[in-house]
């Protein structure tokens, strides 16, 4: 199997482990602070890379070299993890799902200021598609709360986040050094956890742990294991393998994974006009994927 077919593969699993943070989030969101959820959420995720680091290669000589690297990166994905639960007290799972779709457009402009990285004409139609779908979505398949552009708090908020997962994504390609993804995800899991854990003390402080709802500690058991330490490798391992852009792209399978982790947690499906703008995102992955100049 070739390099980029793993990228694809690893991204492909990637967006299935993403989608159940947005179905599982939506039902935890209003029961604890985003900050301090984010903080143990990467305490979490950093003891699991770490053990994996430790039982298979251990952490080379070197691992932390210019550790502002790993500041930088962890401090912009812990900002996408707060922003994101913060608007998921809002926003239904499938339209936020929507508005992480967007991100493939934002990391294509990030991957060219940063990378120099050009997206075809191909590339840029599918962009394209993939944004009109995820609007689509987003305004509730309402042309008319579309026309006037009424977009929820809660999208709004998650679509900052957004922007920082997108400068995410070429920033790794450019501050790598040579180090395998598990290293290099320890490091900005170690580095997002200090930093999250600095800013959120006061609310870390004052959340009563004890008294937390059983869907707090079973979405922070699946989003340190599956979405965050093994997305986080995941994302790592394909974008030294793939342009920004592709890499970004798998996001556009997202809004379907939520539908089908909606109907398996016994929530209703979306109306079939929004399930339309789904479509759209998913014909934007398949122009992107057929597109392997």
């Amino acid at each position: 199997m070739s390099h980029a077919a793993r990228g694809h593969l690893a991204m492909l699993l990637f967006s299935a482990l993403v989608a159940g943070s947005f179905s599982l989030g939506v039902l935890m969101a209003n029961a604890i602070s985003p900050v301090a959820f984010t903080a143990l959420r990467f305490v979490f995720a950093a003891a699991i890379i770490g053990g994996v680091a430790l039982a298979t290669t251990g952490l080379p000589r070197g691992s932390f070299r210019a550790p502002w690297r790993h500041a930088v990166l962890g401090t912009i994905f812990a900002s996408y993890f707060v922003l994101m639960f913060e608007g998921l007290k809002t926003a239904p799972a499938v339209s936020a799902a929507a508005v992480f779709t967007l991100t493939p457009i934002l990391s294509a402009g990030f991957g060219w200021l940063l990378l120099r990285q050009v997206a075809t004409p191909r590339i840029a139609l599918a962009l394209a598609i993939g944004a009109a779908g995820a609007l689509w979505v987003i305004f509730r398949a309402d042309w008319q709360t579309l026309l006037r552009f009424e977009i929820g708090r809660g999208e709004a908020v998650y679509f900052l986040g957004c922007v920082a997962h997108a400068v995410y994504t070429p920033l790794v390609r450019k501050l790598n050094r040579g180090e395998n993804p598990v290293d290099f995800t320890f490091g900005m899991l170690v580095a997002g956890a200090v930093v999250t854990s600095l800013f959120g003390w006061n609310a870390i402080r004052t959340t009563d742990w004890a008294a937390l709802p059983a869907i707090v500690w079973i979405t922070l058991a699946y989003t340190a294991v599956f979405a965050s330490a093994a997305t986080f490798v995941l994302l790592q391992y394909a974008t030294l393998r793939l342009p920004s852009a592709k890499v970004m792209a798998y996001t556009y399978l997202t809004p379907s994974w939520v539908i089908l982790w909606q109907i398996a947690l016994g929530q209703p499906a979306p109306a079939a006009l929004v399930i339309a703008g789904v479509g759209l995102t998913a014909l934007a992955l398949a122009l992107l994927l057929n597109d392997e100049g």
